[in-house]
């Protein structure tokens, strides 16, 4: 993630980082209420309710914040590209913690930033060095270490959170562009009801040719409150990592990240006696390894880049 800190806000850095870890705390909770409803209802369903419950949520808060609504096409074109990437990260996301270890899926998921590099390069041209590259790789194979005993165990849901870290990575781009016209309120909010009008047609077509991969159902109570803590969680703390990135820069925040895996696995164990093996903690290390020095790297580029910068030139009084 690469947005940073406005300057009148550099002197809330700590609230920035307070928000970054309650992020890490919340956010593998969506993870938890995904594996305990996809036990009972589709896939489907679980990615279309986290939708609902988050229109739900915000459309209150933008209305007493009183944010327009009003959208330019190309905002509208950007939120829909926007809620069809949550759609197809969520969907295999929840696909993949259906019947694999949270942390597992999860420490797969964190190659996005490598694959943010990639996009990078290829579509505006970024530069990229032989450093970056190389721990783009070892990230990449140290996913392979992570995905191995999985795919020998699930078969090709191991490569699930792939998907969705390709899926979220092109999400993150757009959510860079969108936050420059829309405040993060009633960019949550379009994206929910958007991602919602994408799946309707599509529960329409499960529904009508009777494919169960693709409907509804009406479960037990207790399903429907994972439903709605799911959403919850996924509302509070996409809303908490975009608060911490206006109060502090993302090169302070990225490291913190990581937290979110350690978490991840604690609550898988407590929930569901889910332990990484140690080939899945091997491939954890490096991951995260070649994430922080990535950080490490762009850090030292960007203080390389001020220190070239020109100095500003005062105005003659």
């Amino acid at each position: 993630m690469t947005l940073a800190a406005s300057p009148s806000s550099t002197d809330r850095v700590p609230l920035g980082i307070v928000l970054m870890v309650a992020f890490c705390a919340i956010a593998p909770l969506i993870d938890v209420a995904a594996k305990f409803a996809s036990q009972s209802v589709t896939v489907t369903q679980v990615t279309f309710f986290r939708m609902v419950v988050q229109a739900l949520l915000m459309a209150p808060v933008v209305a007493v914040m009183r944010q327009s609504l009003r959208l330019s096409a190309k905002s509208a074109g950007l939120l829909m590209a926007r809620a069809l990437m949550l759609i197809g990260s969520t969907y295999a996301f929840v696909g993949a913690v259906q019947v694999m270890p949270i942390a597992d899926a999860l420490a797969i998921v964190f190659v996005e930033p490598f694959i943010l590099l990639a996009l990078g390069f290829l579509l505006f041209g970024d530069q990229v060095g032989p450093r970056r590259i190389l721990a783009s790789v070892i990230g990449f194979l140290g996913a392979l270490l992570v995905i191995q005993p999985n795919f020998a165990i699930f078969g090709a849901i191991a490569l699930y959170p792939l998907a969705t870290a390709g899926f979220f990575a092109v999400y993150m781009l757009l959510t860079r562009r969108i936050t420059r016209d829309h405040p993060p309120e009633s960019m949550q909010f379009h994206t929910a009801w958007m991602g919602m009008a994408l799946m309707v047609p599509v529960l329409a077509l499960g529904h009508g040719a009777d494919l169960p991969l693709l409907q509804l159902s009406n479960p037990p109570l207790a399903v429907w409150g994972q439903l709605a803590g799911l959403g919850l969680a996924a509302t509070v703390s996409h809303i908490a990592i975009t608060y911490a990135l206006r109060y502090a820069p993302s090169a302070t925040l990225a490291p913190l990240h990581y937290l979110e895996i350690v978490n991840a696995a604690l609550f898988g164990w407590l929930f569901f006696g889910d332990w990484p093996n140690p080939m899945s903690w091997a491939g954890i290390v490096v991951i995260v390894a070649s994430g922080l020095y990535i950080i490490a790297r762009e850090r030292h580029l960007a203080r390389a880049a001020r220190r070239q910068a020109p100095p500003a030139v005062r105005p003659v009084r």
